[in-house]
């Protein structure tokens, strides 16, 4: 008997939105889906771990990275850093029929639309513009200048909202993840 091949499932949004944030409750409120951790040129930010959160690599081995095709997609984002997210993981979880979920940004989600278009495409949208500004500021991670940038990105992001298959507004984590899991076809946890 064979395993049927899950769907892939990829999350993004705009800078601030809270994927990570969904991303981290979903991680704990159900083992059983599968989040890619994505490799990345920048820094880690405080509290950010190699391998959980991301993995973090030099240019040089990210080069090495695209050159032997290891990545489904990857990017340059906000102008500075690139992100991709490594194939073969992603490949070996579908394959063996588990839930996989990609958090990954407005670029690489048409990467991956162009090379799996058999995937649902969730776009996480905040409940406000201003929200999205509060919540860039707030986190504090970001210097003015990055800031900026970040926010004419959003801008960019935000219009591209009608090209995913669903919209999930994340006005608060627990709803947002709940229905992303809605829509992955798994059953809500129930507290």
């Amino acid at each position: 008997m064979t395993t049927p091949r899950a769907r892939l499932t990829v999350l993004a949004g705009p800078t601030a939105v809270g994927k990570g944030t969904v991303s981290a409750d979903l991680r704990a409120r159900y083992p059983q889906v599968w989040l890619s951790v994505s490799a990345t040129t920048r820094p880690p930010r405080p509290g950010e771990v190699d391998g959980v959160h991301y993995h973090f690599v030099t240019p040089e081995e990210f080069d090495a990275m695209v050159e032997g095709g290891e990545l489904l997609e990857w990017a340059v984002v906000h102008g500075r850093n690139r992100y991709g997210t490594p194939r073969r993981p992603v490949e070996e979880r579908l394959a063996a029929g588990e839930p996989a979920l990609l958090e990954i940004d407005l670029q690489g989600a048409r990467q991956v639309r162009r090379t799996m278009p058999e995937a649902q495409f969730v776009f996480l949208a905040p409940p406000s513009m201003e929200e999205l500004v509060r919540r860039l500021v707030g986190r504090g991670t970001e210097d003015a200048e990055e800031r900026a940038r970040r926010l004419q990105t959003a801008e960019v992001e935000m219009a591209a909202e009608p090209e995913f298959d669903h919209v999930v507004v994340n006005d608060d984590v627990r709803r947002a993840t709940d229905e992303l899991v809605a829509l992955m076809g798994l059953p809500v946890a129930v507290d």
